[in-house]
């Protein structure tokens, strides 16, 4: 969960965003979309793919903020694409770029993966599943 508040120069980490109040999605929005349409497109994924990872968004919503339309995201949103960010630093902080990019899609030995690839294990598991993923990374990297 993300852990800023507002002060007179922007944020500070002392309490966390409230997640659920219309402001803050409009806010925090604007850098989401963007900052989720560049992974998916660094990790090469389907466009059913990142749908799924939205939260299974419909497919005119995922193409009008593919374009680039201004939407305003729901906490739900904010929070998957807030994990999948986690994700993605903490895969390019492990590995060089061209692995960090590939992981998602390769298949895993790891036991919580069963052989399949994250991808498959996200899309399938939803938050919980990514926030799991999260959680592996940021220990493999020594972070909490």
């Amino acid at each position: 969960m993300a852990t800023l508040q507002m002060t007179a120069a922007g944020y500070s980490v002392d309490k966390p965003f409230d997640l659920s109040k219309r402001e803050i999605q409009e806010k925090l929005s604007p850098a989401a979309i963007p900052a989720f349409f560049k992974i998916a497109q660094s990790w090469k994924l389907r466009d059913e793919f990142a749908r799924q990872l939205l939260g299974g968004v419909s497919n005119g919503m995922f193409y009008q903020l593919k374009r680039g339309q201004k939407k305003t995201l729901d906490q739900d949103k904010l929070t998957r694409i807030s994990l999948l960010l986690g994700i993605f630093k903490s895969l390019n902080l492990l590995y060089s770029r061209k692995l960090a990019d590939a992981w998602v899609n390769l298949p895993n030995s790891n036991p919580i993966f069963e052989g399949d690839s994250p991808l498959s294990y996200m899309v399938q598991g939803g938050v919980p599943a990514l926030m799991r993923v999260r959680q592996l990374l940021d220990a493999r990297r020594g972070g909490r």
